[in-house]
């Protein structure tokens, strides 16, 4: 037995994604959400962003041999059974990196949040580009949770119907809903067997928040280690978004439950 998982006596939840200094976002906030709904957060910092709750000015990637030894070095000594994924420099690196935690353990979740702006409109990904590699990651992974704008550039020659269709076949999708034209905040999870569950927004009392699909995608995950099952984690990661969305007027969220 581990000694670390049994003196700990919490699920080990690791993020790899990239570092924003206002904690609203990225690394920062995947920590928060699993401290506070009961995991132990784990980071792998993919990249320095100069930026705050309003304003992104420039990212500076880390070297992928840095990640991997970051990686390698934290699976040695944690039973991590689920991973979010964040910001990644590109597909290539991405699909790397899914394989070397595969390498570790055969049977890691994966859950990839493709965030490809950030909130204040910088691009993380060229859209040319970001085709090339998509089939065989959505192939590998357990969960991607992109939002409406990040649907339209996963295969922008289909409609949003097909490309719901696509990635469900290949993968769980969790469609996030806050960039919906009508009914917004309707979340939808559409899983890889078939089913499709639709999650209501639960209250009126929201406001925008800096890093909030980068808070749900880190719920699930951590609901997901302490072993729910896709649909409740699902439900209880919408549930504790919104509350965060709830906790004050600002952009920057209370990590209240």
């Amino acid at each position: 037995m581990n000694t670390k998982m049994s003196t700990n006596n919490r699920a080990f939840v690791l993020s790899i994604a990239g570092f924003d200094p206002s904690g609203g976002a990225g690394l920062l906030a995947d920590i928060k959400t699993f401290e506070n709904l009961g995991g132990y957060g784990l980071a792998v910092n993919t990249a320095n962003t100069i930026q705050n709750d309003e304003k992104f000015e420039s990212c500076h990637w880390t070297a992928e041999a840095i990640i991997l030894q970051q990686l390698e070095l934290l699976l040695e000594s944690f039973p991590v059974e689920v991973v979010k994924i964040g910001i990644i420099e590109n597909l290539q690196v991405l699909n790397n990196l899914i394989d070397r935690l595969f390498e570790k353990n055969s049977s890691i979740r994966i859950i990839w949040d493709p965030v490809l702006k950030s909130s204040s409109g910088f691009s993380f990904q060229d859209p040319q580009e970001f085709q090339q590699d998509l089939d065989s990651i959505l192939d590998k992974i357990f969960l991607v949770t992109p939002n409406y704008d990040e649907m339209q550039i996963f295969y922008s020659e289909l409609t949003m119907e097909e490309t719901i269709r696509k990635i469900s076949s290949k993968t769980n999708l969790y469609l996030k809903g806050g960039h919906r034209m009508a009914n917004i905040g309707l979340d939808e999870l559409f899983t890889i067997d078939g089913t499709c569950i639709s999650f209501n927004p639960g209250r009126t009392d929201c406001s925008e928040k800096h890093g909030s699909g980068c808070v749900l995608s880190s719920a699930l995950a951590a609901h997901l280690a302490l072993g729910n099952s896709l649909p409740k984690a699902a439900r209880k990661a919408k549930d504790y978004v919104e509350k965060l969305l709830a906790s004050n007027q600002s952009l920057l969220g209370y990590h209240n439950t």
